[in-house]
């Protein structure tokens, strides 16, 4: 049998659809559905496939779902079919088809649920690109895991993955990183300034003044000497910026990099927007574009809010991005010639593009919401005779609390928590599922007490301890071989906490397609939290009957099935807790 039953009884639907309707196009096959009810008592599957093809068949939906139904009662796979609704068929298996799928999850191991949904093609997903202008904080923690974790989804679902950070070091905040830099270099040195005397020269003042620059300036100090500085006074920045930026942003990235390790992510690919500035890349895309007829010298509108008489309208180089289902069209160029921002980002969609992405995935802060529209649109225009989609996932801010109260900032950054102290105050594990148990862009408290709590509220705990009992209960019959265990008869599993179970777990193939297609990866999470109540169940039923017990030595039949069912459980935790970059654990201490 198939590792998904969804797919098996779907391509049963479409053939019977077939049969009562043989001139369907299709596309209007590719819109059948087979989903789980939203109610459990319809029973294991539903389809939409009377109600999407019914007007091509000119037909109504209801008296083709019957006909539909009458057949589908015919399959080996279906115990009852029937009608309901405005054209729904609800579908009830047979009790031997999830009985089938235990062999077949312990056969495959955790490659059970790999799909293929995403026909191989290839994507890149960028996601944290944080300025490398201080350490990481806890809103880049959320777009780093949520990034990975769907990285990794897409990869399950049969897209061929590349994680990219794009490393944002031109413009004006590397100036004033470079500056901050050069400051506490000056300090290493021993100048007799004051911070406020050394701001006062500062173009656009001392922005960045966390302690975590104190180790770059003696880093400078070290390799460097006084030569940057001679006497630690200040020198003109034509003989130290272009070699304190340079230095600073690689021991800023390095930083990020040990960061991010300690949170389990890496990237594939590392794109510097200098590099591509220094390359023209975003001038020849510019070019590019203009050669199609979607750039202009123009003047924008007033935007909102304002009146003609406090707007001071210019000629500007503007992307016809309205013709692309932008709300207006977006400056290239700033008054003095140079690229605006969003100048540069085309640049970096453009190099994906040409790198040979079927699709890009990105995922950004909330506060960049705004942005999606004009980025999609410069990706359409670029990609022109080969669309290359773009799909952005927002994510939202995160508030740290600890006994009720929002934690301290960070005394090392100065102005907020940071990334590592998340990571050594709770663990790695216990912030990457954290971090997924909310909807990319829903706003979520971390709490600190929480994470760390023993007991059902806390899903980190209920998934993980799902997968120690598991252990333990295999452990305790010698870890019998998969293998071994797939051979096993299932008939003896009928209980409805078993039957449940094993539903649960054949819903697995599915719902990475979903999580997949959704660009969601939350949904792993609350899927795992629903399979480990499934199973905590079936243990509590156990200690309450002791014929439900996973161990029985008088029955060595319904022993090797219920182990066959324990091994199965958590052979899918530990795919799901993959997707998530979470480490199983094998007991609880």
């Amino acid at each position: 049998m198939s590792q998904d039953v969804f797919q098996t009884l779907r391509a049963e639907v479409v053939a019977q659809l077939r049969a009562i309707l043989p001139d369907l196009p299709e596309e209007a096959l590719a819109r059948v559905l087979v989903e789980p009810p939203r109610d459990p008592s319809h029973g294991d599957m539903a389809t939409n496939a009377a109600m999407v093809v019914a007007r091509q068949a000119k037909l109504p939906p209801p008296k083709l779902a019957a006909e539909l139904a009458a057949r589908l009662a015919a399959s080996p796979l279906v115990a009852e079919a029937a009608p309901a609704g405005p054209g729904f068929v609800n579908l009830r298996l047979r009790e031997a088809v999830p009985r089938a799928q235990i062999p077949v999850v312990l056969r495959a191991g955790e490659a059970y649920g790999d799909g293929g949904l995403g026909g191989g093609r290839k994507v890149d997903v960028e996601y944290v690109s944080a300025n490398p202008t201080g350490p990481m904080h806890v809103g880049h923690c959320r777009g780093a895991v949520v990034g990975d974790a769907l990285a990794n989804l897409l990869a399950k679902a049969g897209w061929d993955i590349t994680k990219e950070y794009y490393i944002n070091d031109a413009g004006a905040q590397v100036q004033a990183l470079a500056w901050a830099a050069y400051w506490r270099y000056l300090q290493a040195l021993g100048t007799t300034l004051t911070e406020e005397e050394f701001a006062a020269q500062v173009p656009g003042g001392l922005q960045y003044r966390g302690e975590y620059l104190i180790p770059v300036g003696e880093a400078l100090k070290a390799q460097f000497g006084d030569s940057l500085a001679p006497g630690a006074a200040p020198a003109d920045p034509a003989l130290w910026l272009d070699a304190v930026r340079a230095f600073t942003i690689d021991a800023m990235m390095a930083e990020i990099r040990d960061d991010l390790a300690a949170l389990g992510v890496s990237f594939d690919v590392y794109i510097s927007e200098a590099q591509l500035v220094r390359d023209g890349v975003a001038d020849k895309a510019i070019a590019e574009l203009a050669a199609k007829g979607y750039v202009y010298e123009g003047v924008l509108e007033p935007p909102k809010g304002k009146t003609p008489d406090d707007w001071e309208p210019r000629p500007q180089t503007l992307f016809r991005s309205t013709q692309f289902g932008d709300d207006v069209d977006r400056p290239l160029r700033k008054s003095d010639g140079s690229n605006t921002y969003f100048a540069n980002d085309i640049g970096n969609h453009a190099d994906k593009i040409a790198r040979g992405f079927d699709e890009l995935v990105q995922v950004w802060g909330a506060d960049h919401g705004g942005y999606v529209k004009r980025m999609q649109a410069a990706v359409k225009a670029l990609s022109g005779d080969r669309p290359v989609p773009l799909d952005v996932v927002l994510a939202q801010i995160v508030k740290v609390m600890k006994n009720g109260e929002p934690v301290r900032m960070s005394k090392r950054a100065g102005t907020y928590v940071t990334l590592r102290d998340l990571i050594d105050e709770v663990g790695k594990d216990a912030v990457r599922f954290t971090m997924l148990t909310r909807k990319a862009d829903a706003q979520m408290e971390f709490d600190l007490d929480k994470v760390v709590e023993q007991s059902r509220d806390n899903p980190v705990f209920y998934v993980q301890y799902a997968h120690a009992r598991c252990r333990s209960v295999l452990r305790q019959a010698g870890d019998p071989a998969h293998a071994e265990l797939a051979e096993a008869s299932m008939d003896s599993l009928s209980d409805p906490a078993e039957m449940a179970l094993i539903r649960r777990i054949m819903a697995w193939p599915r719902t990475v397609e979903a999580a997949a297609a959704a660009r969601e990866p939350h949904r792993i999470a609350f899927y795992l939290g629903d399979l480990a109540a499934d199973f905590h169940l079936l243990w509590n039923r156990g200690r309450d009957d002791a014929t439900l017990r996973f161990i029985r030595e008088e029955d060595p039949a319904a022993t090797r099935a219920r182990l066959a069912l324990v091994a199965a459980t958590a052979m899918v935790i530990r795919s799901g807790l993959r997707v998530m970059g979470v480490t199983p654990v094998e007991e609880m201490r």
